[in-house]
Protein backbone atom coordinates (compact mmCIF):
# COMPACT_ATOMS: atom_id res chain seq x y z
CA UNK A 1 0.00 0.00 0.00
CA UNK A 2 1.16 3.55 -0.40
CA UNK A 3 1.51 6.61 1.04
CA UNK A 4 -2.51 7.72 1.97
CA UNK A 5 -1.78 10.99 0.40
CA UNK A 6 -1.76 8.68 -2.66
CA UNK A 7 -4.92 7.75 -2.54
CA UNK A 8 -6.67 10.85 -1.11
CA UNK A 9 -4.67 12.87 -4.47
CA UNK A 10 -6.33 9.74 -6.53
CA UNK A 11 -10.24 10.19 -4.83
CA UNK A 12 -9.48 13.67 -5.86
CA UNK A 13 -8.94 14.05 -9.27
CA UNK A 14 -11.70 11.57 -10.04
CA UNK A 15 -14.15 14.19 -8.82
CA UNK A 16 -12.12 16.63 -11.01
CA UNK A 17 -12.54 14.73 -13.80
CA UNK A 18 -16.44 14.15 -13.42
CA UNK A 19 -17.04 17.60 -12.66
CA UNK A 20 -15.50 18.28 -16.18
CA UNK A 21 -17.19 15.94 -17.86
CA UNK A 22 -20.09 17.83 -16.56
CA UNK A 23 -21.58 14.25 -14.09
CA UNK A 24 -23.01 15.00 -10.68
CA UNK A 25 -24.18 12.53 -7.79
CA UNK A 26 -22.27 9.83 -6.22
CA UNK A 27 -19.52 7.43 -7.15
CA UNK A 28 -19.91 4.26 -5.53
CA UNK A 29 -17.10 1.29 -5.46
CA UNK A 30 -17.56 -2.43 -4.27
CA UNK A 31 -14.70 -4.01 -2.99
CA UNK A 32 -14.48 -7.80 -3.52
CA UNK A 33 -15.59 -10.32 -1.08
CA UNK A 34 -14.26 -14.21 -0.41
CA UNK A 35 -15.14 -16.54 -3.49
CA UNK A 36 -15.67 -19.95 -2.15
CA UNK A 37 -13.97 -22.63 -4.02
CA UNK A 38 -15.48 -25.91 -2.70
CA UNK A 39 -17.74 -24.83 0.40
CA UNK A 40 -18.20 -21.35 2.25
CA UNK A 41 -14.69 -21.52 4.43
CA UNK A 42 -12.58 -22.60 1.74
CA UNK A 43 -11.88 -19.66 -0.90
CA UNK A 44 -10.06 -19.28 -3.87
CA UNK A 45 -6.52 -16.71 -2.87
CA UNK A 46 -8.21 -13.92 -2.06
CA UNK A 47 -7.48 -10.74 -4.68
CA UNK A 48 -8.85 -7.48 -4.10
CA UNK A 49 -10.09 -5.37 -6.89
CA UNK A 50 -8.11 -3.61 -8.84
CA UNK A 51 -9.81 -0.28 -9.42
CA UNK A 52 -10.77 -0.53 -5.67
CA UNK A 53 -6.67 -0.97 -4.61
CA UNK A 54 -5.98 2.08 -6.91
CA UNK A 55 -8.55 4.30 -5.24
CA UNK A 56 -8.82 2.95 -1.66
CA UNK A 57 -5.85 0.58 -1.76
CA UNK A 58 -7.51 -1.65 1.53
CA UNK A 59 -6.74 -4.90 1.17
CA UNK A 60 -9.29 -6.73 2.73
CA UNK A 61 -12.73 -7.96 1.65
CA UNK A 62 -16.14 -6.83 2.38
CA UNK A 63 -15.46 -3.51 1.94
CA UNK A 64 -17.37 -0.52 -0.13
CA UNK A 65 -16.95 3.52 -0.56
CA UNK A 66 -18.80 6.02 -1.66
CA UNK A 67 -18.10 9.79 -3.28
CA UNK A 68 -19.78 12.53 -4.03
CA UNK A 69 -19.13 14.18 -7.00
CA UNK A 70 -21.00 17.30 -5.68
CA UNK A 71 -19.66 17.62 -2.40
CA UNK A 72 -16.50 15.45 -2.47
CA UNK A 73 -17.47 13.61 0.59
CA UNK A 74 -16.49 10.27 1.07
CA UNK A 75 -17.80 7.10 3.48
CA UNK A 76 -16.09 4.07 3.50
CA UNK A 77 -18.70 0.76 4.46
CA UNK A 78 -16.76 -1.48 6.43
CA UNK A 79 -17.20 -3.60 9.80
CA UNK A 80 -14.96 -4.34 12.40
CA UNK A 81 -14.42 -7.78 13.68
CA UNK A 82 -16.44 -9.68 16.63
CA UNK A 83 -15.18 -12.17 19.05
CA UNK A 84 -15.69 -15.05 16.66
CA UNK A 85 -13.69 -13.37 13.84
CA UNK A 86 -10.47 -12.87 16.38
CA UNK A 87 -11.13 -16.13 18.08
CA UNK A 88 -10.00 -17.37 14.41
CA UNK A 89 -8.10 -14.17 12.98
CA UNK A 90 -6.81 -12.54 15.97
CA UNK A 91 -7.26 -9.24 16.90
CA UNK A 92 -7.35 -6.20 13.72
CA UNK A 93 -6.88 -2.97 12.98
CA UNK A 94 -10.20 -1.11 13.32
CA UNK A 95 -12.21 0.68 10.23
CA UNK A 96 -11.66 3.46 12.08
CA UNK A 97 -7.61 3.16 11.59
CA UNK A 98 -8.16 1.68 8.38
CA UNK A 99 -10.18 4.60 6.99
CA UNK A 100 -7.28 7.31 8.18
CA UNK A 101 -4.30 5.26 7.18
CA UNK A 102 -5.93 5.96 3.49
CA UNK A 103 -7.20 9.40 4.07
CA UNK A 104 -10.79 8.83 4.95
CA UNK A 105 -12.65 10.72 7.50
CA UNK A 106 -15.61 8.95 7.97
CA UNK A 107 -17.27 5.26 8.08
CA UNK A 108 -20.18 3.08 8.44
CA UNK A 109 -21.15 -0.94 8.97
CA UNK A 110 -20.90 -2.46 5.75
CA UNK A 111 -24.62 -3.51 6.29
CA UNK A 112 -25.54 0.07 5.91
CA UNK A 113 -24.80 0.68 2.81
CA UNK A 114 -28.31 -0.45 0.68
CA UNK A 115 -30.28 2.18 4.13
CA UNK A 116 -27.74 4.87 3.19
CA UNK A 117 -27.99 4.67 -0.61
CA UNK A 118 -31.95 4.69 -0.62
CA UNK A 119 -31.87 7.54 1.81
CA UNK A 120 -29.87 9.39 -0.57
CA UNK A 121 -30.22 8.55 -4.30
CA UNK A 122 -33.61 10.05 -4.59
CA UNK A 123 -33.02 10.74 -8.31
CA UNK A 124 -28.86 11.86 -8.00
CA UNK A 125 -27.08 9.80 -10.69
CA UNK A 126 -24.88 6.57 -9.02
CA UNK A 127 -21.78 5.89 -11.14
CA UNK A 128 -20.24 2.52 -10.81
CA UNK A 129 -17.87 0.75 -12.61
CA UNK A 130 -18.72 -2.82 -14.74
CA UNK A 131 -17.98 -5.54 -11.96
CA UNK A 132 -15.86 -8.64 -12.81
CA UNK A 133 -17.17 -10.99 -9.83
CA UNK A 134 -20.68 -12.50 -9.27
CA UNK A 135 -20.84 -11.63 -5.87
CA UNK A 136 -20.27 -7.54 -7.01
CA UNK A 137 -22.72 -8.30 -9.82
CA UNK A 138 -25.35 -9.74 -7.30
CA UNK A 139 -24.44 -6.69 -4.92
CA UNK A 140 -25.10 -3.55 -7.80
CA UNK A 141 -28.35 -5.13 -8.82
CA UNK A 142 -29.51 -5.46 -5.09
CA UNK A 143 -28.52 -2.11 -4.19
CA UNK A 144 -29.31 -0.04 -8.20
CA UNK A 145 -31.89 -2.43 -9.67
CA UNK A 146 -31.52 -1.79 -13.39
CA UNK A 147 -28.91 0.62 -13.60
CA UNK A 148 -25.85 0.12 -15.72
CA UNK A 149 -22.28 0.66 -15.40
CA UNK A 150 -21.40 4.64 -16.04
CA UNK A 151 -19.56 5.50 -19.03
CA UNK A 152 -18.20 8.46 -17.62
CA UNK A 153 -16.98 6.92 -14.54
CA UNK A 154 -15.03 3.98 -16.52
CA UNK A 155 -13.33 7.10 -18.88
CA UNK A 156 -12.23 8.93 -15.78
CA UNK A 157 -10.51 5.77 -14.77
CA UNK A 158 -9.21 4.78 -17.71
CA UNK A 159 -7.65 8.07 -18.80
CA UNK A 160 -5.74 7.96 -14.84
CA UNK A 161 -4.78 4.08 -14.65
CA UNK A 162 -3.19 4.47 -18.52
CA UNK A 163 -0.72 6.65 -17.34
CA UNK A 164 1.51 5.23 -14.71
CA UNK A 165 2.83 7.26 -11.73
CA UNK A 166 6.47 7.31 -10.57
CA UNK A 167 5.64 5.22 -7.48
CA UNK A 168 3.67 2.78 -9.91
CA UNK A 169 6.65 2.52 -12.06
CA UNK A 170 8.59 1.42 -9.88
CA UNK A 171 6.52 -1.13 -8.32
CA UNK A 172 6.39 -2.35 -12.08
CA UNK A 173 10.41 -2.78 -12.16
CA UNK A 174 10.61 -4.50 -9.38
CA UNK A 175 7.68 -6.66 -10.44
CA UNK A 176 9.34 -7.61 -13.58
CA UNK A 177 12.86 -8.43 -11.20
CA UNK A 178 11.01 -11.13 -9.85
CA UNK A 179 9.57 -11.92 -12.94
CA UNK A 180 13.22 -12.00 -14.28
CA UNK A 181 14.48 -14.22 -11.51
CA UNK A 182 11.09 -16.50 -12.24
CA UNK A 183 12.17 -17.16 -15.70
CA UNK A 184 15.64 -17.51 -15.15
CA UNK A 185 14.93 -20.50 -12.56
CA UNK A 186 13.06 -21.91 -15.06
CA UNK A 187 15.32 -21.84 -18.11
CA UNK A 188 18.11 -23.19 -15.58
CA UNK A 189 15.56 -25.86 -15.04
CA UNK A 190 14.95 -27.67 -18.01
CA UNK A 191 16.18 -31.09 -18.52
CA UNK A 192 15.56 -33.69 -20.06
CA UNK A 193 13.12 -36.36 -19.34
CA UNK A 194 11.59 -34.16 -16.13
CA UNK A 195 7.75 -33.10 -16.63
CA UNK A 196 7.11 -30.09 -17.65
CA UNK A 197 4.66 -29.51 -14.11
CA UNK A 198 8.02 -29.91 -12.00
CA UNK A 199 9.63 -26.80 -13.92
CA UNK A 200 6.78 -24.80 -13.54
CA UNK A 201 6.51 -25.89 -9.33
CA UNK A 202 10.52 -24.61 -9.47
CA UNK A 203 9.68 -20.98 -11.10
CA UNK A 204 6.19 -20.15 -9.06
CA UNK A 205 8.07 -20.92 -6.04
CA UNK A 206 9.84 -17.61 -6.76
CA UNK A 207 6.69 -16.05 -7.31
CA UNK A 208 4.85 -17.13 -3.81
CA UNK A 209 8.05 -16.67 -2.08
CA UNK A 210 9.05 -13.19 -3.16
CA UNK A 211 5.23 -11.93 -4.17
CA UNK A 212 1.40 -12.50 -4.45
CA UNK A 213 1.69 -14.92 -6.67
CA UNK A 214 2.08 -15.29 -10.19
CA UNK A 215 0.22 -12.43 -12.39
CA UNK A 216 -1.42 -15.04 -14.90
CA UNK A 217 -1.54 -19.19 -15.34
CA UNK A 218 1.93 -19.83 -16.24
CA UNK A 219 2.12 -20.51 -19.56
CA UNK A 220 4.47 -23.62 -19.93
CA UNK A 221 4.69 -26.14 -23.18
CA UNK A 222 6.54 -27.76 -25.92
CA UNK A 223 3.54 -27.34 -27.95
CA UNK A 224 3.94 -23.21 -28.62
CA UNK A 225 1.46 -23.26 -31.62
CA UNK A 226 -0.94 -23.18 -28.72
CA UNK A 227 -1.45 -19.54 -27.47
CA UNK A 228 -2.54 -20.13 -24.06
CA UNK A 229 -1.51 -23.82 -23.32
CA UNK A 230 -1.73 -24.58 -19.93
CA UNK A 231 -1.04 -27.93 -19.73
CA UNK A 232 2.57 -28.82 -17.55
CA UNK A 233 1.85 -33.11 -17.42
CA UNK A 234 4.35 -33.46 -21.05
CA UNK A 235 7.93 -35.18 -20.34
CA UNK A 236 10.62 -32.77 -21.61
CA UNK A 237 11.91 -34.15 -24.91
CA UNK A 238 14.78 -33.44 -27.02
CA UNK A 239 15.03 -30.87 -30.53
CA UNK A 240 11.59 -29.19 -28.54
CA UNK A 241 10.99 -25.21 -28.09
CA UNK A 242 9.81 -24.90 -25.19
CA UNK A 243 7.61 -21.50 -24.99
CA UNK A 244 7.63 -19.89 -21.13
CA UNK A 245 4.89 -17.29 -20.82
CA UNK A 246 4.90 -16.16 -17.07
CA UNK A 247 4.51 -13.13 -14.84
CA UNK A 248 4.92 -12.29 -11.29
CA UNK A 249 1.96 -10.56 -9.09
CA UNK A 250 3.96 -8.49 -6.65
CA UNK A 251 2.68 -7.57 -3.30
CA UNK A 252 1.83 -4.60 -4.02
CA UNK A 253 -0.43 -6.15 -7.14
CA UNK A 254 1.64 -4.85 -9.86
CA UNK A 255 2.20 -7.46 -12.65
CA UNK A 256 5.08 -8.58 -14.70
CA UNK A 257 4.59 -10.22 -18.08
CA UNK A 258 7.98 -11.94 -19.95
CA UNK A 259 7.91 -14.79 -22.82
CA UNK A 260 11.33 -16.35 -23.94
CA UNK A 261 11.12 -19.88 -26.30
CA UNK A 262 14.19 -21.90 -25.19
CA UNK A 263 15.50 -24.84 -27.35
CA UNK A 264 14.85 -27.99 -24.58
CA UNK A 265 18.32 -29.42 -26.11
CA UNK A 266 20.45 -26.20 -25.42
CA UNK A 267 21.38 -25.41 -28.72
CA UNK A 268 18.95 -24.43 -31.41
CA UNK A 269 18.54 -26.35 -34.66
CA UNK A 270 19.14 -24.41 -38.25
CA UNK A 271 15.54 -24.18 -38.86
CA UNK A 272 14.59 -23.61 -34.64
CA UNK A 273 17.38 -20.64 -35.14
CA UNK A 274 16.27 -18.91 -38.19
CA UNK A 275 12.72 -18.82 -36.98
CA UNK A 276 14.10 -17.51 -33.58
CA UNK A 277 15.82 -14.92 -35.08
CA UNK A 278 13.23 -13.18 -37.08
CA UNK A 279 11.03 -13.31 -33.88
CA UNK A 280 13.93 -11.74 -31.88
CA UNK A 281 14.88 -8.93 -34.71
CA UNK A 282 10.71 -8.10 -34.55
CA UNK A 283 10.96 -7.69 -30.84
CA UNK A 284 13.80 -5.39 -30.73
CA UNK A 285 12.45 -3.73 -33.84
CA UNK A 286 9.16 -2.80 -32.63
CA UNK A 287 11.00 -1.48 -29.71
CA UNK A 288 12.99 1.05 -32.04
CA UNK A 289 9.54 2.29 -33.17
CA UNK A 290 7.86 2.99 -29.69
CA UNK A 291 7.84 6.19 -28.60
CA UNK A 292 5.34 9.04 -28.07
CA UNK A 293 3.09 10.21 -30.97
CA UNK A 294 2.99 6.88 -32.50
CA UNK A 295 0.34 4.56 -32.52
CA UNK A 296 0.86 0.87 -31.47
CA UNK A 297 -1.14 0.01 -34.43
CA UNK A 298 1.14 1.60 -36.41
CA UNK A 299 4.06 -0.63 -34.69
CA UNK A 300 2.34 -4.04 -34.86
CA UNK A 301 1.30 -3.13 -38.79
CA UNK A 302 5.29 -2.16 -39.50
CA UNK A 303 6.45 -5.06 -37.42
CA UNK A 304 3.83 -7.57 -39.21
CA UNK A 305 5.85 -6.62 -41.84
CA UNK A 306 9.39 -6.97 -40.87
CA UNK A 307 8.10 -10.62 -40.06
CA UNK A 308 6.62 -10.95 -43.29
CA UNK A 309 10.20 -9.41 -44.55
CA UNK A 310 12.11 -12.35 -42.70
CA UNK A 311 9.75 -15.61 -44.12
CA UNK A 312 9.91 -14.27 -47.12
CA UNK A 313 13.53 -14.64 -47.06
CA UNK A 314 12.98 -18.52 -45.91
CA UNK A 315 10.72 -18.87 -48.76
CA UNK A 316 7.26 -19.27 -46.90
CA UNK A 317 5.76 -16.17 -48.40
CA UNK A 318 6.33 -14.33 -51.32
CA UNK A 319 5.07 -10.94 -52.97
CA UNK A 320 4.89 -7.40 -52.21
CA UNK A 321 5.49 -7.04 -48.68
CA UNK A 322 2.57 -4.04 -48.01
CA UNK A 323 -0.09 -6.27 -49.82
CA UNK A 324 0.41 -9.06 -47.45
CA UNK A 325 0.10 -6.90 -45.15
CA UNK A 326 -2.76 -5.42 -45.52
CA UNK A 327 -4.27 -8.54 -46.59
CA UNK A 328 -3.74 -10.18 -43.36
CA UNK A 329 -1.36 -12.47 -44.41
CA UNK A 330 0.44 -12.15 -40.92
CA UNK A 331 -2.28 -13.35 -38.86
CA UNK A 332 -1.57 -16.73 -39.97
CA UNK A 333 1.96 -16.37 -38.50
CA UNK A 334 0.81 -14.55 -35.49
CA UNK A 335 -2.66 -14.28 -34.73
CA UNK A 336 -2.70 -12.21 -32.08
CA UNK A 337 -1.91 -8.83 -31.47
CA UNK A 338 1.95 -7.26 -30.27
CA UNK A 339 1.09 -6.16 -27.02
CA UNK A 340 -1.54 -5.05 -24.17
CA UNK A 341 -1.53 -2.73 -21.47
CA UNK A 342 0.15 -3.91 -17.88
CA UNK A 343 -0.12 -2.84 -14.81
CA UNK A 344 -2.40 -3.90 -11.83
CA UNK A 345 -4.05 -6.41 -13.68
CA UNK A 346 -1.58 -8.03 -16.29
CA UNK A 347 -4.37 -7.43 -19.05
CA UNK A 348 -4.85 -3.96 -17.74
CA UNK A 349 -8.13 -2.63 -16.49
CA UNK A 350 -9.89 -4.95 -19.41
CA UNK A 351 -12.75 -5.47 -16.56
CA UNK A 352 -13.48 -1.90 -17.95
CA UNK A 353 -13.93 -2.74 -21.74
CA UNK A 354 -11.21 -3.91 -24.03
CA UNK A 355 -11.48 -1.36 -26.71
CA UNK A 356 -12.24 1.49 -24.47
CA UNK A 357 -8.75 0.66 -22.97
CA UNK A 358 -6.84 -0.13 -25.66
CA UNK A 359 -8.08 2.29 -28.29
CA UNK A 360 -8.17 6.27 -28.90
CA UNK A 361 -12.18 7.61 -29.77
CA UNK A 362 -10.72 7.63 -33.17
CA UNK A 363 -9.50 4.32 -33.81
CA UNK A 364 -12.05 1.41 -34.71
CA UNK A 365 -11.01 -2.10 -33.80
CA UNK A 366 -10.01 -4.11 -37.10
CA UNK A 367 -11.75 -7.69 -38.00
CA UNK A 368 -8.55 -9.08 -39.70
CA UNK A 369 -7.01 -12.40 -37.85
CA UNK A 370 -3.84 -10.91 -36.10
CA UNK A 371 -4.46 -6.84 -36.12
CA UNK A 372 -8.22 -8.16 -34.81
CA UNK A 373 -6.54 -8.97 -31.50
CA UNK A 374 -4.61 -5.96 -31.29
CA UNK A 375 -5.73 -4.96 -27.27
CA UNK A 376 -3.66 -1.68 -27.45
CA UNK A 377 -3.70 0.22 -30.34
CA UNK A 378 -3.73 3.48 -28.89
CA UNK A 379 -1.19 6.58 -29.72
CA UNK A 380 1.54 6.43 -27.25
CA UNK A 381 1.87 9.05 -24.18
CA UNK A 382 4.93 8.84 -21.58
CA UNK A 383 3.52 6.85 -18.67
CA UNK A 384 1.85 3.82 -20.72
CA UNK A 385 2.86 0.55 -19.77
CA UNK A 386 2.54 -2.22 -22.43
CA UNK A 387 3.92 -5.44 -23.78
CA UNK A 388 6.11 -5.90 -26.61
CA UNK A 389 5.34 -9.91 -27.57
CA UNK A 390 5.69 -10.79 -31.38
CA UNK A 391 5.72 -14.60 -32.00
CA UNK A 392 5.58 -16.96 -34.94
CA UNK A 393 3.89 -19.87 -35.05
CA UNK A 394 2.80 -22.85 -37.18
CA UNK A 395 -0.70 -24.03 -36.38
CA UNK A 396 -2.01 -26.95 -38.87
CA UNK A 397 -5.32 -26.51 -37.94
CA UNK A 398 -5.36 -22.41 -39.47
CA UNK A 399 -2.68 -23.55 -42.17
CA UNK A 400 -5.25 -25.75 -43.49
CA UNK A 401 -8.30 -23.90 -42.76
CA UNK A 402 -6.71 -21.08 -44.95
CA UNK A 403 -5.32 -23.68 -47.63
CA UNK A 404 -9.17 -24.93 -47.78
CA UNK A 405 -11.05 -21.57 -48.05
CA UNK A 406 -7.98 -20.47 -51.13
CA UNK A 407 -6.41 -17.66 -48.61
CA UNK A 408 -3.22 -16.53 -49.54
CA UNK A 409 -2.26 -18.34 -52.67
CA UNK A 410 -0.63 -15.53 -54.16
CA UNK A 411 1.29 -15.21 -51.23
CA UNK A 412 1.97 -18.31 -49.22
CA UNK A 413 3.83 -21.05 -50.09
CA UNK A 414 1.80 -23.90 -48.47
CA UNK A 415 3.55 -26.61 -49.79
CA UNK A 416 6.69 -25.52 -47.96
CA UNK A 417 4.79 -24.90 -44.94
CA UNK A 418 4.08 -28.19 -44.22
CA UNK A 419 7.73 -28.85 -43.32
CA UNK A 420 7.10 -26.99 -40.57
CA UNK A 421 4.02 -28.61 -39.16
CA UNK A 422 5.70 -30.15 -36.06
CA UNK A 423 7.72 -26.91 -35.71
CA UNK A 424 5.62 -25.23 -32.87
CA UNK A 425 5.54 -21.73 -32.08
CA UNK A 426 7.77 -19.14 -30.81
CA UNK A 427 7.16 -15.85 -29.01
CA UNK A 428 9.39 -13.16 -26.66
CA UNK A 429 8.09 -10.71 -24.91
CA UNK A 430 9.29 -7.90 -22.80
CA UNK A 431 7.58 -4.77 -20.72
CA UNK A 432 7.85 -1.62 -22.05
CA UNK A 433 7.59 2.32 -20.18
CA UNK A 434 7.06 4.77 -22.69
CA UNK A 435 9.15 7.77 -22.12
CA UNK A 436 9.28 11.19 -22.89
CA UNK A 437 11.55 10.40 -25.44
CA UNK A 438 11.36 7.08 -26.43
CA UNK A 439 10.33 3.97 -24.50
CA UNK A 440 12.45 2.02 -22.24
CA UNK A 441 12.54 -2.09 -20.96
CA UNK A 442 10.97 -2.59 -17.19
CA UNK A 443 13.01 -4.41 -15.09
CA UNK A 444 16.75 -3.70 -14.09
CA UNK A 445 17.81 -6.68 -16.10
CA UNK A 446 16.87 -8.12 -19.61
CA UNK A 447 16.40 -12.00 -19.60
CA UNK A 448 18.34 -13.06 -22.73
CA UNK A 449 17.03 -13.19 -25.62
CA UNK A 450 19.39 -13.56 -28.90
CA UNK A 451 19.92 -16.83 -29.81
CA UNK A 452 24.05 -16.61 -28.77
CA UNK A 453 22.79 -15.43 -25.38
CA UNK A 454 20.22 -18.29 -24.55
CA UNK A 455 22.84 -20.70 -25.82
CA UNK A 456 25.53 -19.12 -23.75
CA UNK A 457 22.78 -19.36 -20.53
CA UNK A 458 21.22 -22.46 -20.78
CA UNK A 459 25.32 -23.79 -21.37
CA UNK A 460 25.79 -22.74 -17.83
Amino acid sequence: MFAKEVYVRRRKTLIEKMREAGQSGLVLFIGNAEAPAQYKDNCYKWRQDSSWLYYWGLDEPLMAAVLSIDSGEEILFADDVEIDDIIWMGPQPSVESKAQSVGVSRHRPYGELAGWLQERVKGRPVHFLPPSRYFNTLKLQQLLPGEKPSEALIKAVISMRLIKEDIEVEALDAACDLGYEMHSVARDSIQMGIVEQEIVGKMEAIALAKGWGVSFPTILTQHGETLHNHGHAAVVEPGKLMVIDAGVESNEHYASDFTRTYPTSGKFTQKQREIYQIVCDCNNYAFSLTKPGVTYREVHLATARKMLEGLSALGLVKGDLDEMVAKGIAGLFQPHGLGHNMGLDVHDMEDLGENLVGYDPDQTRAKQLGLGSLRMARCLVPGHVITDEPGIYFIPALIEKFKKEGLGYDFVNYTKLEQYYDFGGIRLEDDVLITPTGARRLGHHRLPITPEEVEAAMAK
